[in-house]
């Protein structure tokens, strides 16, 4: 089985270094990169499973690279950064960072970031019968978790896996309000080390992307968390 490419892009090359060791230990292939430009151009020669960004970068910022990224790839992507503001994290995730380390990190949770997130990616769905109960209708949408596509008003959805799930699993409960921890225990599982403002993230975004309907709606429980609304027809 070929190895995981992992691009760590870090102009502290002695941060990348060190992470490329780890990451070699773990039987993992590297690239570094020191800027976002050469980031760039790495991301397409070497074609990573997963890229380390680091947020603070000469030139062009981590941000616009991930930005830049997310334009044609759903590659998964960590960023890394000294700065812990609520905001900043919030912003990474929200340009469609996977998960985010804030600086100094200890290896091992480095290196578990690493594997956990590449497992949520790649992980194997096992082969289970093509049953309905993989597809959710409802008028102008459909959702089906066996091919991983959405179809809204007639149109196909571009959509990352952990969306395309968390929509799945709303949806599939209609008028079931569910909090944020059993959203996060549900589709990212028990060892995701990030914080229930994923949830938020993933909300919004699935918000942008399908437009206000008379037959359903994913509503906010305040205080609670979530549930996809299906109003009663006629």
């Amino acid at each position: 089985m070929p190895k995981q490419k992992i691009l760590i892009v870090d102009d502290d090359t002695n941060i990348s270094e060190l992470i490329s060791l780890y990451l070699n230990k773990e039987c993992f292939e590297t690239r570094c990169e020191e800027n976002g430009e050469d980031a760039l151009k790495a991301f397409s020669e070497f074609h990573p499973d997963l890229i380390l960004l680091d947020l603070m970068l000469p030139g062009m910022d981590g941000y616009q690279v991930c930005r830049e990224i997310r334009r044609h790839s759903q590659t998964p992507i960590i960023m890394l950064s000294a700065k812990g503001e609520v905001f900043d994290k919030v912003l990474g995730l929200e340009l469609g960072a996977d998960d985010y380390i804030i600086k100094p990190f200890d290896s091992k949770e480095l290196v578990a970031r690493v594997k956990a997130v590449l497992r949520r990616t790649f992980v194997e769905k096992p082969e289970e019968p093509k049953e309905e109960g993989q597809i959710v209708h409802l008028p102008d949408l459909t959702v089906n978790l066996t091919n991983y596509s959405v179809t809204c008003m007639g149109e196909h959805l571009d959509m990352p896996p952990k969306e395309l799930e968390l929509l799945y699993f709303l949806a599939s409960s209609p008028n079931q309000v569910f909090t944020r921890e059993q959203l996060l225990d549900h589709i990212w599982g028990y060892e995701y080390v990030g914080d229930s403002r994923t949830v938020d993230v993933h909300i919004k975004r699935l918000r942008e992307k399908l437009k206000d309907h008379a037959a359903w709606s994913l509503s906010t429980v305040w205080g609670i968390g979530y549930r996809f609304e299906v109003k009663k027809q006629g």
